[in-house]
């Protein structure tokens, strides 16, 4: 399947600020007063424009999840994950049920490896005018073998992944957001604590509207394997390894 690339402006780019791997760099999200372009606010998570939109084509947009420049799911109070997860997604839903793009993305990056520019936690909400976001997707890439099923609730670990290696599926009726917060907070618990020894820095964080329920994928990030970057072919840990991470992470429930 062909899907048209996404148009990258590096006049645009050549101006963001970078505070991830420089961190003595000034953080603009630390000065919410001076923001501009805001779409919505509750307490302090604000949705605004992206003032460095990069890509052609499309309607960038962040959703500033704190004001705590060093604050992530991992850390988060429960309460405080479940409203950002609210937060983001109704802003998300609200976005496509707009009828503006062909399709809207949901996502975050979180430290070095993970493609993002700011330490400071946000999410992105980006509508595409012309591209269909979701087109490579399948169905088996978001569901594997079994962490925790449990009423409305499944994770997994991704036979079937993306990119691969080692990649979750939290799926969840749109109306437990909580249930699908607690569980996201656990697997990124688990990925920069434990996996490999807490060596991994860094993840990815999509959502999928997936029928009637949403899929929320975390991928661990070291470096993006060569096998991917050249031929797109994704790599999976081993099956005995998959059912170990999985019963790894079953511990955190």
């Amino acid at each position: 399947m062909s899907v048209q690339p996404l148009i990258f402006d590096t006049n645009i780019a050549k101006d963001k600020p970078e505070n991830i791997r420089h961190p003595h760099n000034a953080c603009p999200f630390c000065e919410p007063a001076q923001l501009t372009d805001i779409l919505d606010q509750e307490a302090d998570r604000i949705w605004l424009m992206n003032k460095f939109p990069t890509l052609q084509a499309t309607w960038q947009t962040l959703v500033i999840e704190t004001a705590d420049h060093q604050g992530d799911i991992a850390t988060y109070p429960v309460a405080q994950n479940r409203a950002i997860f609210q937060f983001a997604i109704k802003q998300w839903q609200a976005t496509i049920a707009s009828d503006r793009f062909t399709s809207v993305l949901l996502y975050k990056n979180f430290g070095p490896h993970s493609g993002g520019s700011l330490r400071h936690p946000h999410m992105q909400i980006v509508g595409l005018e012309a591209v269909d976001g979701y087109a490579h997707l399948t169905p088996a890439n978001l569901s594997g073998y079994p962490v925790v099923t449990a009423g409305d609730l499944q994770v997994t670990v991704s036979d079937r992944p993306v990119m691969g290696f080692v990649e979750f599926n939290v799926t969840a009726a749109f109306d437990a957001i909580n249930e699908l917060a607690d569980a996201v907070q656990k697997v990124v618990q688990w990925s920069l604590q434990d996996y490999f020894n807490g060596r991994c820095d860094s993840y990815n964080l999509f959502f999928y509207p997936f029928g009637d329920r949403l899929v929320a994928k975390v991928v661990p990030l070291f470096n993006v394997s060569p096998y991917y970057i050249g031929y797109r072919l994704a790599q999976a840990d081993t099956p005995e390894r998959m059912r170990e991470i999985a019963a790894a992470v079953r511990q955190k429930f």
